[in-house]
């Protein structure tokens, strides 16, 4: 899975604090401490070399000793106030203090008692920092699942202990299967168990209001080399199925994962998807039935025809007084 653009921006502004700490680091010790390969560092230090403050001028630019740097050791000598203490608006410390306190009150479960007092302590920090508006911020961030599931997924993640699963997907089939968790990842509408699923060999995105039942097992959680990256990406394996939809379908390029988008000059627009469930097409697709111009290949429209027709016959006369009505 590739990197994602703001996971490699988060490096990149680690590495220029680490290097305003340490005057002498060498590429091998940079890669150690970013957990990346001595290539990635390289690659990380010629970006930072051409990024710097608006102008973007040579003095405008973050900079580095060359000679060192021939030498495989580097040296920064202009951070451009990049390492200056970082002073929040009101605003900035509002969200952040709202932020640690859904952290603090619906995942501290699934932090140890050192993470745990890390997070209470920036939160009292930051509190009393932003003063009375921090009183107007009440957050509750709740995971969707049976009690016992979420105390299991928590302890889990605390301990680093492998899972067992009994888990429904969107297709509405059940399975059983042993994850190593990574970590619980939340959006605005569902929160998700990021693990590495043994049954398939690879990381996988479960939805914490589809886990029917969670244990933790006795067998430690085991590292994979997962990504870590938190978002749903279909793998090649999918059928790749192409929609031609109205204006008014622009929804589905926002909101769901796509491959390509290709705009004509009446306003429509086709999307490429990569399709690991039929299930879930047939939903995306009826959802946005009175947007929908074509659907390639044939066999997956006459598929999402055959579910429309059922859905329709099972109204029975209704149906066909709507039809005439219509």
């Amino acid at each position: 899975m590739a990197e994602r653009a703001s996971d490699r921006v988060v490096r990149l502004l680690g590495m220029v604090a680490f290097l305003d700490r340490h005057e002498d680091a060498s590429v091998e010790e940079l890669a150690r401490q970013f957990g990346v390969t001595s290539d990635q560092v390289m690659a990380d230090i010629d970006t930072l070399w051409v990024s710097g403050t608006p102008g973007y001028l040579p003095y405008d630019l973050i900079d580095f000793d060359f000679s060192s740097y021939e030498r495989g050791v580097v040296r920064l000598t202009e951070s451009r106030n990049m390492t200056r203490p970082l002073r929040l608006s009101a605003r900035e410390g509002v969200a952040l203090v709202a932020a640690l306190r859904a952290l603090d009150a619906g995942l501290a479960g699934a932090l140890d008692d050192e993470r745990a007092a890390v997070v209470r302590s920036a939160l009292g920090k930051l509190t009393a920092a932003v003063g009375d508006a921090a009183g107007t911020v009440d957050v509750t961030l709740t995971l969707a699942a049976a009690p016992a599931v979420a105390a299991a997924l928590a302890a889990a993640l605390r301990d680093g202990r492998r899972l067992h699963l009994r888990y429904v997907n969107a297709a509405d089939v059940a399975s059983e299967r042993d994850v190593d968790p990574i970590r619980l990842v939340t959006d605005t509408d569902r929160s998700y168990l990021l693990g590495w699923c043994h049954a398939v060999g690879g990381e996988r995105l479960f939805r914490v209001d589809r886990i029917l039942a969670a244990h933790v097992l006795d067998e430690p959680a085991e590292q994979h080399g997962a990504t870590g990256a938190g978002e749903f990406a279909p793998g090649d394996d999918g059928e790749l199925v192409t929609l031609h939809l109205t204006s008014r379908a622009r929804w589905i390029a926002e909101s769901t994962p796509v491959q390509a988008v290709r705009n004509h000059d009446d306003g429509s627009f086709e999307v490429d998807l990569r399709v690991v469930s039929p299930a879930w097409l047939r939903h995306l697709v009826l959802q946005a039935a009175h947007d929908v111009l074509e659907v390639r290949p044939a066999a997956v429209a006459a598929d999402v025809a055959r579910t429309a027709r059922a859905a329709l016959a099972a109204y029975g006369p209704l149906a066909a007084r709507t039809a005439e009505d219509s």
